[in-house]
């Protein structure tokens, strides 16, 4: 039985700008072909077990020939496999895509093409360059500029663009920039119209060089601009200096390391992106059930007795609600009981099933919410706690020393996550990172003891360091770092707007 291949546009490197179609073509794929790019962020949506092979190609170099590529997309569609031949940009523009679909056609292999969001118009309108605009030019035309320099004669017919069309667009054209300058105004383009070049366009490392067909040869060449990037000529370039948006964002240019548990790190890692920070997920902790749901177990059966429970974490509830699920029980079982919670996700994960909270202290640390339940009487009252294996034991003491009943349960364990930091050395060694994160004394704990051996002095002398908390805080300044900002409100939102007062 013969498979299907999708021919899947990534788009230009944002992985925002990848379609839902082609998201979900990647879901169903049994083969991934892919080539270099921007991200590979797209790719962590594949299904386990996925086989993924690169055919990416650069400078000259080509992990897989082009016929080759055809043939593997045959044969993997011939064993009955669903295929996606993801490339960047669009397929059918300068993507080779074509060739591919005639192949396939060739062969009887059923295919279908899923357009991207090409690099030719959205690269130039995260540099503030509408491609066209009515004022300045109603036409655009977008050419390869990887044309071979040593052919006798050229596909591109430089007498009819160099002066009949308003935008013109050179994908791949770096390395030839000298040679189109030369045709251009050769056939008539005037010296002093704009030009700009785009190097990794729609990504965090966008870098924009900005001149006239008479100098934009030596400002590139001054900037040491090397490829992907692609040049756009024309009037049009003259608007950036209104509607350049992407470089103007607050986190633009930024490296952030992220050390939070990867399950929890999706929004962090989005906001910061969103910001236009570029982000390196290197989880340090790792959430697993407990080695024993004993304790947890026996307080749920008992959960009458109890007039509190309180939770410090969402880890802390989405370990008890689903272990009250596998014990065949429901939230019916609170009823009656108050709820306290340490931070307003904690809130919000309470509130989404139904479950009404009846104290979030104002300050989002232990110390505070011990004051709060002060007003509501602690001698005599009893606690169910179900929180991390290790972790700070100022309330349970507090209360117990209050005379409360307090029982602590352990509802998840934090343990350490086995991804490789020789990347995130490299990447500390070569100064590419600007700021590292920590959200819990636990992420600092783990990040120092991955990076042992190695002299954090040195690594981090020009890295700014900013924590979630004071707690935190304390933790890293105790493990011989230095924190340059500690976060006012102790959130995720809390921990970017603190990013964003660093650097601004």
């Amino acid at each position: 039985m013969s498979g299907k291949v999708y021919l899947v546009g990534a788009g230009p490197g944002d992985e925002g700008l990848m379609t839902l179609r082609g998201l979900q073509c990647l879901k169903e794929a049994d083969v991934i072909v892919y080539d270099r790019l921007a991200s590979e962020r797209p790719l962590d949506v594949t299904r386990k077990g996925a086989e993924k092979i690169y055919a990416g190609k650069f400078a000259s170099h080509h992990t897989l020939k082009q016929e080759e590529i055809n043939v593997l997309l045959a044969q993997k569609a011939q064993e009955g496999k669903v295929v996606v031949r993801l490339k960047g940009g669009d397929p059918f523009i300068f993507g080779r895509g074509g060739e591919e679909a005639e192949y396939l056609a060739d062969q009887g292999i059923d295919f279908e093409v899923v357009p991207g969001v090409s690099s030719a118009y959205a690269v130039p309108a995260y540099a503030g360059i509408p491609v066209t605009q009515r004022g300045h030019t109603s036409t655009v035309a977008f050419i390869t500029g990887h044309e071979d320099d040593t052919k006798d004669d050229s596909d591109i017919d430089w007498a009819h663009i160099s002066t009949g069309v308003g935008t013109l667009v050179f994908l791949m054209g770096v390395r030839n920039l000298e040679l189109i300058v030369k045709n251009l105004i050769e056939y008539g383009r005037p010296p002093e119209t704009p030009v700009a070049v785009i190097r990794w366009g729609t990504t965090p490392q966008q870098q924009t060089i900005v001149g006239t067909l008479a100098d934009i040869v030596d400002k590139v060449r001054e900037a040491a601009l090397t490829p992907p990037a692609i040049t756009v000529v024309g009037e049009v370039v003259r608007l950036r200096e209104k509607l350049n948006w992407f470089e103007k964002k607050p986190l633009f240019g930024k490296t952030i390391l992220v050390t939070r548990a990867r399950p929890q790190a999706s929004q962090l890692v989005e906001k910061l992106s969103q910001r236009g920070a570029q982000v390196i997920e290197f989880p340090t902790i790792k959430i697993v059930p407990p080695s024993s749901f004993g304790e947890m177990d026996q307080a749920i059966q008992d959960m009458a007795r109890y007039d509190w429970v309180i939770f410090s974490s969402v880890n802390g509830v989405e370990s008890f609600f689903q272990r009250l699920r596998e014990l065949g029980r429901d939230v019916r079982e609170l009823k009656g009981i108050k709820i306290a919670v340490v931070g307003p996700k904690t809130r919000e994960k309470i509130e989404d099933m139904g479950i009404k909270v009846d104290l979030m202290p104002q300050e989002y640390r232990a110390e505070q919410i011990l004051s709060e339940l002060e007003k509501y009487g602690i001698e005599g009252k009893r606690f169910l706690i179900p929180r991390a294996k290790m972790a700070r034991d100022l309330v349970p003491v507090e209360l117990a020393g209050r005379g409360a009943e307090v029982d602590v349960v352990t509802a998840y364990e934090t343990v350490m996550d086995d991804t490789p930091a020789q990347e995130v050395v490299e990447l500390l060694q070569e100064g590419k990172v600007d700021i590292v994160t920590f959200t819990s004394s636990s992420t600092v704990k783990n990040f120092v003891h991955k990076l042992r051996g190695f002299d954090l002095t040195q690594f981090l002398n020009k890295v700014r360091i900013v924590c979630i908390g004071p707690i935190t805080a304390q933790t890293a300044q105790g493990l011989g770092l230095s924190v340059h900002k500690t976060a006012e409100v102790y959130t995720i939102e809390g921990l970017i707007e603190a990013i964003v007062q660093l650097v601004s």
